[in-house]
């Protein structure tokens, strides 16, 4: 039976970790701030940032709201990233999306500054993660990854590492930070031939592919630490990941479940980069 790895107590460890770093900025005078943009009322959105707040106000991190209706313009935006950009008193942004269809994403992602760009959504952030230069942050969902596999005490060096999904949001970030850890990293797909073949090869397996339970008993094997990023509704109504729970408990070694595991990760790692970003903007 494997072992479930829960995000709980990684959770935990973050958590101490900031909340001291938080208490050494307030002796300087300095209040981390993170401004959440919001377009609209979609319910994904508002879900993610009741968690981002909640773990914001128990961290001591402090949340300015910018909300916009859900046909505001494009420059309406535009206006409010400049004015985040500007702020001194702002060290962190988390620009939610997908934005409505008047707006233009892009454009968007590229005016807001990398160095405040606590959810590793701009290309400068992107940069950084491939050239490990520091530039920016990570995705949160990314780094949540490997803040599991620290916790856990998982060594990464030499181990082959087999990431399924090539999103900007999970699966390339993450095969560049198990690369910076000397991971040797494979990155598949949907779209990959002998899939299940390639997965039972991996000693780390990340599952970001997007695709309910599609990570089965087939694409397992002995000894394997398997982190699964997905998050669904099956047809019985529950949560489910891209990995196939049950399946996975009766091979693998080691197991994140959902709900439970990575996401639960996300909110402090979101806290954690505001709050390394007030300290590198103190500097």
């Amino acid at each position: 039976m494997a072992n479930i790895w829960k995000g709980a107590p990684v959770v935990e460890g973050i958590n101490a970790r900031v909340s001291a770093q938080v208490e050494v900025l307030g002796k300087q005078g300095i209040l981390p701030t993170l401004a959440i943009i919001r377009v609209g009322e979609r319910p994904d959105d508002l879900s993610y940032e009741r968690g981002a707040m909640k773990r914001c106000e128990k961290l001591g991190v402090q949340v300015r709201q910018f909300v916009l209706p859900q046909d505001a313009p494009h420059g309406d935006l535009m206006a409010v990233i400049s004015q985040v950009n500007a702020d001194p008193g702002i060290h962190g942004c988390l620009l939610l999306r997908p934005l409505p269809p008047q707006m233009d994403e892009e454009e968007a992602r590229r005016a807001l500054l990398p160095e405040k760009d606590v959810d590793g959504i701009t290309d400068g952030s992107l940069a950084g993660v491939f050239t490990s230069t520091g530039e920016g942050y990570p995705p949160c969902t990314a780094q949540a990854c490997l803040e599991i596999l620290d916790h856990y005490g998982y060594a990464l060096q030499g181990k082959r590492a087999v990431v399924v999904g090539r999103s900007l949001v999970v699966g390339k970030p993450v095969s560049m930070l198990l690369l910076a850890r000397h991971a040797t990293v494979t990155i598949c797909h949907t779209r990959t031939q002998d899939l299940p073949a390639i997965c039972r090869q991996a000693e780390v397996l990340v599952a970001a592919a997007g695709k309910p339970e599609m990570i089965t008993r087939e694409y397992l094997s002995p000894g394997q630490v398997v982190l699964d990023v997905g998050i669904h509704v099956n047809a019985e109504g529950k949560l489910c990941g891209d990995v196939n729970l049950e399946d996975a408990q009766s091979v693998v070694e080691a197991v994140t479940p959902v709900p439970g595991g990575v996401g639960t990760v996300t909110t402090s790692v979101l806290a954690a980069q505001v709050v390394a970003a007030a300290g590198k903007a103190a500097k």
